[in-house]
């Protein structure tokens, strides 16, 4: 039976310098061996269009080599897509609905990723119709046959439950605009996938500092959940 469980990690981050640089870098400090396989899930990075640079805040925590898998649900560009490359061995791009023309590797409109217990499966976003609705996404989920379904296009970070499978939509890792979110906050989502549990954490970035919510499902409730102290120890 799925379980869910929500609840903010840290406010603010107003320690010193040396605590904050250390908590930036979490996610570098992760290990494979107590948390699994770490998935990096981004998009609607829109530069340059609608946005000039990935925060700095954000790009400190995307080490290469510490994650296992990338997903992106589109709108980036040639540099962008080079970039991503080398954060992990394994890269999922769909296709946006405003990819540049440069961009010279066609992306696929869906794909289904096996990471753990979990299939995932990935879109943009535009193709459902009304955008941003759960019965509609839900309806994609079911024709794919995932437990997870990521979506973008809205650049609004969200995660929800329903009927015991779960929707992710990383928002915009650069906050760029969107008629749907016209003041948008820069967000991306890392997953902590370990068998059937899955522990995902919200990075935003709120008036300047990051922000993080911790939400954890399982397929199997009996696995163990790794705790913030661990993670920065």
């Amino acid at each position: 039976e799925s379980s869910c469980c929500t609840r903010r990690l840290c406010e603010r981050w107003n320690e010193t310098p040396n605590q904050r640089e250390r908590y930036l870098c979490l996610h570098s400090l992760l290990t494979m061996a107590s948390f699994g396989e770490l998935v990096l899930i981004l998009g609607d990075i829109h530069i340059p269009q609608r946005a000039t640079v990935i925060p700095e805040k954000f790009k400190r925590m995307l080490v290469p080599g510490k994650m296992q898998h990338v997903i992106c649900t589109g709108n980036l560009g040639p540099e962008q897509f080079e970039e991503l490359r080398e954060l992990a061995p394994n890269l999922h791009i769909v296709a946006g609905d405003c990819d540049p023309v440069t961009t010279a590797t066609p992306f696929p409109e869906s794909r289904v990723v096996q990471v753990g217990d979990f299939r995932i499966g990935v879109i943009h976003g535009h193709q459902v119709l009304p955008w941003k609705d759960t019965s509609a996404l839900a309806r994609v989920r079911r024709r794919m046959h995932v437990d997870v379904l990521v979506s973008g296009h809205t650049h609004q970070n969200q995660v929800v439950e329903m009927d015991g499978c779960y929707h992710i939509n990383p928002g915009s890792i650069t906050g760029a605009y969107s008629s749907l979110s016209p003041d948008c906050t820069p967000s991306f989502v890392l997953l902590a996938v370990n068998g059937g549990k899955v522990v995902c954490y919200v990075y935003e970035l709120i008036k300047g500092e990051v922000e993080v919510t911790k939400t954890e499902f399982t397929k199997d409730s009996k696995q163990k959940t790794p705790e913030l102290g661990s993670l920065l120890m």
